[in-house]
């Protein structure tokens, strides 16, 4: 009788574990179906079974990184310091970015043209998103930041986001020292910055003078 397929849930498991690796040890282009398989020793069918395609396999990849991230922020332990414990956070998604540059792209890029995030997998940073929502709150019940914690939630990810990119490429500075001053400096101007924009109605745009009526 021909040999009955395990497709089991540790199969499952071991491969995506391959494939974060494949992506970390190879790059974008190194994450291919047939690659996966042959590291976790199994078969390309095998793989579309249990994911049904490459996308499904990047998309597992996808909710993997961001479940990675919440369990970083769930080992967090807050202090009274809110403004302190903001950039703690934010040091942790630097670490997360900088130890995982390519599931990184992976996350908040669009690396695969076969895999479009839609509605479903952009809730997957749900959590992490109202893990600091929830700090950015903390500071503007203490006063350190003014505006709408939402908003300025999104500002300080993207700067980190953008920072933590740069550093990874060697883009931002050839020493450790110059990269963590520069850390800094963005966030002790965005944070100071924040403190009073939101206390400030935003000024209307003025049309260029060229295009204004005389």
């Amino acid at each position: 009788m021909p040999r009955v397929k395990q497709r089991t849930p540790a199969l499952r498991n071991r491969v995506l574990h391959v494939a974060l690796a494949t992506l970390a040890d190879e790059g974008i282009a190194g994450l291919t179906a047939r690659r996966v398989a042959e590291r976790a020793a199994t078969s390309v069918p095998a793989v579309y079974e249990l994911f049904g395609d490459k996308a499904g396999l990047v998309r597992e990849v996808f909710f993997e990184g961001f479940r990675q991230l919440r369990r970083r922020f769930d080992q967090f332990e807050d202090s009274d310091d809110s403004r302190g414990d903001l950039v703690r956070v934010l040091e942790i998604f630097r670490s997360f970015v900088r130890e995982n540059p390519v599931l990184a792209q992976v996350m908040f890029s669009r690396p695969f043209a076969d895999f479009d995030p839609g509605p479903k997998e952009l809730r997957a940073g749900g959590a992490v998103r109202e893990f600091i929502v929830g700090h950015v709150r903390r500071c503007i019940d203490a006063g350190f930041l003014s505006g709408n914690e939402t908003d300025i939630a999104h500002v300080l990810v993207a700067l980190a986001q953008g920072l933590a990119v740069q550093e990874s490429a060697g883009w931002l500075g050839t020493s450790k020292a110059s990269v963590d001053r520069r850390w800094a400096l963005a966030f002790r101007a965005a944070l100071e910055g924040l403190a009073s924009a939101g206390r400030e109605a935003p000024k209307p745009m003025e049309a260029p003078r060229r295009l204004r009526r005389q």
